[in-house]
């Protein structure tokens, strides 16, 4: 069996976490999403992996490689152009038709394959699904998972007779008038056949274009119903979610780096802790390098990254913090998501350091002690003087 990562989004509804990463690159416990992926691939013997890239393709080719080691064979197909001025042009072709584009290529798609997107967490029994796949002589089956019907207008749904034959879908039905519990995760099985039915050189997707199409043609098309961890990052109040629910132990295949100093509580390598007056209450990650100094409240399930500032008198909680973070004295973050110079917060609000009237946070390497905003790097504009802040939370 062999496997098919779609990685070629540009994940703009978990931006601004995408703005210089692709989304399968977006860190859970420290690891890309990816490569929970790739070694759940592997745990199954699966290790002849291809990836469909196009944003930001080379931050995918250059962590993984070639994926030896991972235990694989990783390769890659690139969709997109180079312009006359010689600058590299991402241009997706939709997911059957990146498909279609290595199989013309190279012939990959030889045996029975497994095409999974690339920024969810799973625990699928692949083994499972492969036998069941085989057993009904399925062309192409879709993975599915019961959600309640008021939750439908989150999914797309997989209507299917009563031996799981598909017959419809419904994408993001109102709850009313959802005619299926059976979501689809985005996993598949195909057997290299399928993609004789995929137009050459055309933008084509799998959900909305292929599966239709098997539909109508009455190809063998099996909806499987699996109870296994299915966590999709949709947006960012999905992955400060998920970050919640994987600190707090829930996915008992993914387990906390670092070493545990206190009960609930994990670090990297160097870390410098300054207990006097602070209080960290677990689940709290923080990561090498970082310093939390006097005075500091850190409330958890929380993850800080490597080389991060948490000073003193400041309050974290519940929140995630990418590496090099200077949480600014007195500040007070409370679930939110920081990445470089933005914020989230839980519900999605996004805010960019500059829009901010005190300053709650910027970049822990940078040690002016001042904020400067774009419009006045771009104006050559001397930095703004930090003043001291009081307490304030900018969720």
């Amino acid at each position: 069996m062999k496997a098919m990562i779609l990685a070629a989004g540009k994940g703009t509804r978990v931006q601004p976490l995408t703005y210089e990463l692709p989304k399968p690159m977006i860190p859970i416990l420290g690891k890309p999403v990816m490569e929970y992926l790739v070694e759940h691939l592997v745990k199954y013997g699966i290790q002849e992996i291809m990836v469909n890239v196009s944003y930001l393709h080379q931050k995918i080719e250059d962590y993984f490689g070639e994926g030896q080691r991972f235990g694989a064979q990783i390769g890659y197909s690139f969709e997109g152009y180079m312009t006359d001025e010689g600058e590299v042009m991402p241009k997706p072709i939709g997911s059957a038709g990146g498909l279609k584009k290595i199989q013309e290529f190279g012939g990959f798609f030889d045996e029975t394959t497994l095409v999974i997107c690339g920024d969810a967490l799973i625990d699928l029994d692949i083994k499972s699904a492969l036998f069941e796949h085989k057993r009904k002589g399925a062309m192409v089956s879709i993975i599915t998972k019961e959600v309640p019907l008021d939750k439908a207008s989150d999914y797309g749904m997989v209507v299917t007779d009563e031996e799981g034959r598909v017959l419809s879908f419904q994408e993001k039905p109102k709850p009313e008038e959802a005619l299926s519990n059976l979501a689809s995760t985005g996993i598949y099985i195909f057997e290299p056949e399928v993609l004789d039915l995929i137009p050459s050189d055309t933008e084509f997707d799998i959900g909305s274009q292929l599966f239709p199409l098997l539909v109508e043609k009455g190809v063998p098309f099996f909806a499987q119903k699996r109870f296994f961890n299915w966590i999709d990052i949709g947006n960012v109040k999905d992955y400060w979610q998920v970050s919640q629910n994987v600190l707090k132990g829930e996915l008992a295949h993914m387990t906390m780096p670092g070493t545990q100093i206190a009960d609930g509580v994990w670090v990297g390598l160097n870390t410098r802790i300054d207990w006097e007056g602070t209080t960290i209450e677990g689940p709290v990650y923080i990561g090498s390098g970082s310093t939390v100094e006097a005075g500091s409240t850190i409330i958890g399930p929380t993850w800080i990254g490597h080389g991060s500032q948490i000073c003193s008198g400041s309050e974290v909680t519940r929140s995630v913090l990418f590496e090099y973070t200077r949480v600014s004295p007195n500040s007070h973050m409370s679930e939110l998501v920081v990445c470089k110079d933005y914020c989230v917060s839980r519900i999605g609000q996004m805010q960019h350091v500059s829009d901010c009237v005190e300053d709650y946070w910027r970049d822990a390497r940078d040690r002016r002690g001042k904020t400067r905003t774009p419009e006045a790097e771009a104006a050559g504009l001397p930095p703004q003087e930090v003043k001291p802040r009081k307490l304030a939370n900018v969720a």
